[in-house]
């Protein structure tokens, strides 16, 4: 059997209203903290996707580049030696 807390405020004794008012001043505090933490990491989240969103962009234009052939990318047969060499 689980004990119901009484429906009606005015018979808890005042030691019980006064855990009452530690335990709800304890839940806000959990709260708020949780909403702060939630907000946090979204705030992570969103600059992870916009990373995310640049790094998909960056890969297809380095797969295009390479599957085009790596156009002007010179052999290093057809280069000249360098002066000093």
């Amino acid at each position: 059997m689980s004990a119901t807390p009484p429906d009606d405020t005015s018979q808890l004794t005042p030691a019980t209203a006064e855990q009452t008012e530690e335990r709800f001043e304890k839940l806000e505090s959990k709260v708020l903290y949780q909403d702060r933490t939630v907000d946090e990491l979204n705030t992570v989240v969103t600059r992870q996707q916009d990373q995310i969103d640049l790094l998909v962009i960056e890969t297809k234009r380095l797969r295009e580049l390479i599957e085009s052939g790596a156009q002007g990318v010179v052999e290093a047969g057809d280069e000249p030696p360098p002066p000093h060499y």
